[in-house]
């Protein structure tokens, strides 16, 4: 991942973490399987569909989660020289330096991300031409920085997609399910979600998650045969014991019990 010269790369990630920095901005975008990311301290899992902003000079540690392709997009850092000298207009650089005023992680739509699938398979057809990696590495940018304005801060001063945020709850209820990855949905930066959402919802977005855990719980008691340790495991909770606890704050009564008084 340290081959600055190529604007763009299609990689397979290692399953042992690794680790450095460098003087260019760098957009990480997950195409198949899963990897591990931790960008100064604050990891995650990014998944197919999902990717990260990493700034110039950030310490990131990355890996892959078994079987996992990634795209690696390299962009240089502008300075006030180098718009001098540039062709591009000024408003073009400041919009695409913009991108990486922190980093951070995000989601893509499906159409973003078909796009994508279109690129990256003319780029790995013709993996030498660096004029083809140039060219995607631009239209890939001019995506993300549409993504970006859509789901910029102004547009969710008032409120957030709850319904984008709920259906990825549920998608991945069976599963760890951080405050980044939910800012990533909308674009936005960890504490400005964590702010807007709890303006929002009344609650911070990790007990809205543990909601829904249980709200989805609470239904498969009702219409399913599954045993209680196996609705926890696919409601994303590490034992049965933490589930029975965290249904039995909520709804005041143990989950076995509930079923027996369904029965």
């Amino acid at each position: 991942m340290t081959d600055k010269f190529k604007s763009s790369q299609i990689l397979i990630l290692p399953e042992h973490m690794d680790q450095h920095d460098h003087d260019y901005n760098q957009v990480v975008i997950t195409l198949t399987g899963q990897t591990q990311f931790e960008i100064e301290g604050a990891g995650d899992i990014v998944r197919a569909g999902q990717g990260c902003l990493v700034t110039a000079d950030s310490r990131h540690a990355f890996s892959g989660v078994g079987e996992n392709k990634i795209l690696v997009l390299n962009i240089p850092v502008e300075t006030a020289q180098d718009e001098a000298i540039t062709d591009q207009p000024n408003d073009v650089i400041q919009r695409s330096q913009s991108l990486f005023s922190q980093s951070r992680y995000f989601h893509l739509d499906s159409e973003a991300q078909s796009l994508i699938r279109v690129l990256t398979n003319e780029m790995s057809a013709h993996p030498e031409d660096l004029l083809l990696s140039k060219a995607c590495t631009d239209t890939l940018m001019c995506v993300l920085q549409r993504h970006f304005r859509a789901f910029g801060t102004e547009r969710f001063r008032t409120r957030l997609n709850m319904d984008a945020i709920d259906q990825y709850i549920i998608t991945h209820c069976n599963s760890k399910i951080s405050v980044m990855q939910l800012a990533g949905l909308v674009f936005l930066g960890e504490s400005q979600f964590h702010l807007l959402f709890k303006e929002q919802t009344g609650m911070t977005p990790h007990q809205y998650v543990l909601k829904k855990r249980l709200e989805m719980a609470k239904k498969l008691i009702c219409d399913s045969p599954l045993s209680l340790i196996q609705i926890a495991e696919n409601c994303g909770f590490s034992s049965q014991s933490s589930f029975t606890q965290a249904f039995s704050n909520l709804y005041n009564i143990p989950p076995a019990r509930y079923r027996r008084n369904k029965l």
